[in-house]
């Protein structure tokens, strides 16, 4: 795996597939845990394990979600990235991987209890998150109001200096990691944004994402809602995330920058 700028947040795990001349099996992946030298549980209290996906059943979203809840058990898919980096973000965020992961159940029995035809607005921020999530965590508030606003230009160009010192991106979402392995213009994120103290970004990377895992939890649990309160933001221009964005014109493709539509 090559580590560019979108995979630091796995920077700590490098070292533990360095040396990996094959895919890691399920029983490795569960020994990374050790890691942080404690268990990551679900929100029911049970542990988690990655184990083989069951093979002869529908690798369906209800059932995965809920035997991960009422088991701890993530069918994992042997030799896949979706399935490996969404093991290795059980590790970086599980405090939010576990709330996800409630939200997800909570809204299926809804579903159920109430007979819904259609999946919830929640359940679908949950699954937006999960795939595509990106926390942008900054000390400037005019910068975060930047990135509202939609004005990229402004953003990644003229505040370049001010994003690299108060304004940090992190990848959360397996499938934006997946992406990533091959990215290209037009990758978009969907961001949960927080406003932080400067000292926030005195702390090592580790000590970061355990701060981010634990505001995130609280945002999930408490504040997400529907899939409007994600934010799409066009992760590559982020400064140094994509060769290209080192040129004022790269920021000119509209249809990647895109504009905030005005309300009639």
């Amino acid at each position: 795996m090559d580590f560019s700028p979108l995979f630091e947040p796995l920077l700590y795990l490098k070292k533990e597939f360095s040396n990996f001349q094959h895919w890691p099996e399920h029983e490795e992946l569960n020994k990374l845990c050790s890691l942080r030298h404690q268990q990551i549980y679900t929100r029911s209290g049970k542990s988690i394990c990655f184990i083989p996906q069951v093979l002869g059943k529908r690798h369906q979203t209800q059932d995965y979600e809920s035997k991960i809840y009422l088991t701890g058990q993530v069918q994992t898919r042997a030799s896949n990235w979706h399935d490996f980096f969404n093991a290795l973000v059980w590790q970086l965020f599980p405090r939010a991987k576990s709330a996800l992961n409630q939200l997800h159940y909570q809204a299926q029995l809804f579903e159920l209890t109430t007979e819904a035809l259609n999946r919830s607005p929640l359940r679908d921020a949950a699954t937006l998150f999960d795939e595509s999530g990106v926390v942008i965590i900054s000390s400037q508030e005019f910068l975060i109001q930047l990135i509202k606003d939609f004005e990229w230009k402004e953003l990644f160009w003229r505040q370049r200096t001010a994003v690299l010192s108060s304004m940090r991106f992190i990848i959360f979402g397996h499938g934006m990691y997946e992406k990533a392995l091959n990215p290209y213009v037009g990758m978009t994120g969907k961001a949960i944004i927080f406003k932080v103290r400067k000292e926030f970004f005195l702390q090592e990377l580790l000590g970061q994402l355990n701060s981010v895992d634990v505001m995130l939890e609280q945002f999930l649990l408490c504040a997400l809602s529907t899939s409007t309160d994600l934010t799409p933001v066009p992760v590559l221009g982020y400064p140094g995330w994509d060769a290209g964005n080192c040129c004022e014109s790269y920021y000119e493709n509209k249809k990647y920058f895109r504009e905030r539509c005005k309300s009639k």
